[in-house]
């Protein structure tokens, strides 16, 4: 059947609407294609039928390029699994607690960052549960846990007063 008898078969259709319909089935076609190729090298066959398929004559009934596709992929050999190469275990030296008493609160988590852990905590130490916002006006008067003991992520307790309150130091 020629582009013009199928034409003249859909009558009371507007031209632009076949026209639609055959660039939807053509960018289908074209998206089966671009989807086979880019699964494996060896299914390159695909793509030339499906876009060999899509320069054709509009026709009533499409043919399927999907057969093309599996009894390309069941011949395939089964890819070959990657090598396990094991990875080199890093150990991190331990963190010790360094000796922060008697300094500014700034001071203190900057050496304790320095130190190689970032997350250490403060607490009032008068009890009144108030929190260190400028941590350059608090003073160190206790710490947890005792220096030189090994620390990670959030062990680090400051027990801290204002600059201008009592403190031991």
């Amino acid at each position: 059947m020629s582009f013009n008898r199928s034409l003249a078969a859909v009558e009371g259709r507007p031209f632009s609407r076949i026209a639609r319909s055959v660039a939807v089935a053509g960018a289908g076609l074209a998206f089966v294609g671009v989807m086979a190729g880019c699964s494996s090298s060896g299914e390159t066959t695909a793509v030339s039928e499906a876009s060999s398929t899509e320069s054709a004559p509009a026709t009533t009934t499409p043919t399927p390029t999907t057969t093309a596709t599996t009894t390309t992929e069941a011949s395939l050999p089964p890819a070959a699994e990657p090598p396990v190469v094991p990875v080199p275990s890093v150990v991190a030296a331990p963190v010790l607690m360094p000796p922060v008493v008697c300094m500014n609160l700034q001071a203190a988590q900057n050496l304790i960052q320095d130190a190689g852990v970032f997350l250490s905590r403060s607490e009032d130490a008068t009890g009144a549960g108030r929190m260190q916002v400028n941590d350059s006006n608090w003073i160190v008067v206790g710490q947890t846990p005792g220096v030189g003991v090994p620390i990670q992520e959030g062990d680090a307790v400051l027990s801290v007063v204002k600059v201008d309150e009592p403190n031991n130091c």
